[in-house]
């Protein structure tokens, strides 16, 4: 059964602010024109592993509001440096943008069932996706989108 993780996007104030450091990850890794993925690194193990592995996505939160999802290609957990058990949740270099819809600050993640998840914004009417993010956002927060 697929699940999703949700979890805020601290440091960026934009879904280009996310989509422009994840373009410097993938220079990094000198992967212009590969394949791409990367880890996001987290105190605590998912327990759903298996169902995130089914085609489960990051959902990112931004400013108050999920914003984009990328999907999550493998989990692995390790032991960093000072001694502390890590857990690398690995990334499609691909982020998605999604039908805006708030929420407010949690710590750390929590799982996101499909039925909640916020539909990609190609899914949905043409013009949404071209339209600019603090527009979307002004939108989804009047209740309009």
């Amino acid at each position: 059964m697929v699940i999703h993780l949700v979890k805020l996007c601290v440091g960026a104030d934009s879904l280009d602010d996310l989509r422009r450091w994840t373009a410097g990850r993938r220079r990094e890794a000198g992967k212009d024109d590969a394949p791409f993925r990367y880890p996001h690194i987290t105190r605590m193990t998912p327990k759903r592993t298996t169902d995130l592995l089914d085609g489960g996505s990051l959902y990112w939160v931004i400013r108050g509001q999920v914003a984009a999802r990328q999907t999550i290609v493998g989990v692995d957990t390790f032991v960093d440096s000072d001694g502390v058990g890590r857990c690398k949740v690995w990334l499609d270099g691909k982020v998605i943008a999604v039908s805006p819809r708030p929420m407010r600050a949690f710590q750390g993640w929590r799982y996101y069932d499909p039925k909640d998840a916020p539909p990609d914004l190609d899914e949905q009417r043409s013009g949404i996706a071209e339209m600019p993010e603090a527009l979307r956002r002004e939108l989804a927060s009047l209740g309009l989108l």
